[in-house]
């Protein structure tokens, strides 16, 4: 990416441009002829919306992908994920590495920005340790899921369909081939299935831990006490948000009478699923239409949460959701700033997750809002696709298929948006923007 070099481009800018500029060039793969099955050209809103969910890592679609998508749309669908996954500034910065050509410090400090990394010292080292540790991990995921759907589909497509499923559950996406069973069924036939539920949960959970957490998982172990404040949050984070979800889903949704003909040991992997898969990765084990109210608004509050900063996940973070509940616990306890293992947060940290959270919740009622006014849906259901956009999920209620124009175009927004970060968005528009250098005198306002 020639921008890269490009001296009044901030990072930030960077990024966003990067995404857009992948974005692009994937809708006009995927506007070819080649692409489709039928060997007719789409709509280009169709294939923008497809490359935009590719590469935002969403798996909302509008075209089931293994009866829409010819090989070749499916592969361009496959290298869209990784490179959106991975995160377009990083696979850029891989090649000029793989090279041999020099990374000089603004490659450096775009690449800080692009993994959400502490500082620009040793960001080279960090960043092939990133890419060797996920090609890794892909590998290990699609030689298990391939030994499940071998016998199933034969040996060339079982092989196709473990790497290309190991590579969208790792990456976040959602996107799955498994329209030959039933379109838009994604991994409903394999409810009962405990090699396909793990393996998938497993991928999305590392996917979504955070490229700096594993770093420190590497480099300390289970010496936890070793680990930054930001992996000690988002591990405490994670784990509660996927137990919590899973003893609401077992106990309560799926106890529900809609369920009865599924088997104790199904329940309980629907349930493990059900948890891991709001959290930005977007496949279901279950008609996601057959879940009660209260469980569908459950499940879009895990997608707006989502995974965690330097990730393959979007969502507004769970440092973000962590940072703020501990300052609502000071505000409780009469403390001066929120702290957890013997560190206090910068103020500045709590302004920003302020903001990104608001800023989050805006989009997501503005865009359900709207599109529940222009296509005359349930409220509920818009709200549902809406959260599954800007948390870039994939999962839906079925109204993406049916969306009109104006709203699969604010579905394309919520999806870059959340992709690219809400930090990152701010920063980029507002470079070259200088802050007040005085202070206006201070007044107490009242609040709650």
């Amino acid at each position: 990416m020639p921008f890269l070099k490009h001296d009044r481009i901030t990072p930030a800018q960077v990024v966003i441009l990067g995404f857009l500029f992948q974005i692009l060039i994937g809708a006009c793969l995927l506007s070819l002829p080649v692409a489709t099955q039928s060997g007719e050209r789409v709509p280009f809103l169709d294939a923008l919306f497809t490359a935009t969910s590719a590469t935002c890592v969403t798996g909302l679609v509008i075209h089931d992908t293994a009866l829409f998508w010819s090989p070749f749309g499916q592969g361009v669908i496959l290298l869209l994920i990784q490179v959106g996954g991975m995160g377009v500034v990083t696979m850029a910065v891989a090649i000029f590495m793989f090279s041999g050509r020099k990374i000089g410090l603004k490659q450096r400090w775009v690449m800080q920005e692009s993994i959400s990394a502490p500082q620009v010292g040793g960001i080279v080292r960090m960043t092939g340790f990133i890419l060797k540790t996920a090609f890794l991990i892909e590998a290990i995921g699609a030689l298990l899921l391939a030994l499940r759907f071998c016998p199933q589909f034969g040996l060339g497509k079982g092989i196709w369909y473990g790497i290309f499923h190991a590579v969208s559950a790792f990456c976040n996406a959602g996107f799955d081939l498994m329209g030959e069973t039933g379109a838009f069924s994604s991994l409903t036939g394999y409810v009962g299935d405990p090699l396909v539920n793990l393996v998938i949960c497993l991928l999305i959970v590392v996917g979504g831990l955070g490229f700096l957490t594993w770093h420190d998982v590497a480099a300390h172990g289970r010496h936890v006490s070793q680990y930054r404040l930001q992996s000690k949050l988002i591990l405490l984070t994670t784990l509660a948000l996927l137990v919590g979800g899973f003893l609401f889903f077992r106990f309560y949704e799926f106890s529900r009478p809609q369920w009865a003909a599924l088997t104790g040991g199904e329940r309980g992997l629907a349930a493990l699923f059900q948890s891991v898969s709001p959290r930005t990765a977007g496949f279901n084990t279950v008609d996601l239409t057959q879940l009660s109210a209260c469980s569908q608004l459950m499940t879009i509050l895990l997608m707006l949460a989502g995974g965690s900063p330097g990730s393959t996940a979007g969502g507004f973070k769970t440092t973000t959701l962590a940072v703020l509940l501990l300052s609502v616990g000071a505000v409780i306890r009469r403390q001066g700033s929120a702290r957890c293992f013997g560190r206090r947060l910068p103020d500045q940290v709590l302004r920003n997750a302020c903001a990104i959270f608001l800023l989050y919740l805006l989009l997501f009622l503005a865009g359900g809002m709207l599109i529940c006014c222009m296509d005359e849906i349930p409220l509920m259901q818009a709200l549902f696709e809406a959260a599954s956009a800007i948390g870039t999920v994939g999962l839906s209620l079925g109204a993406t298929a049916e969306a009109s124009e104006a709203s699969r175009l604010i579905l394309i927004f919520l999806m870059y948006f959340g992709r690219v970060g809400g930090l990152t968005m701010i920063y980029a528009m507002a470079a070259g923007s200088n802050g007040a250098s005085s202070q206006y005198p201070q007044e107490q306002v009242t609040v709650g």
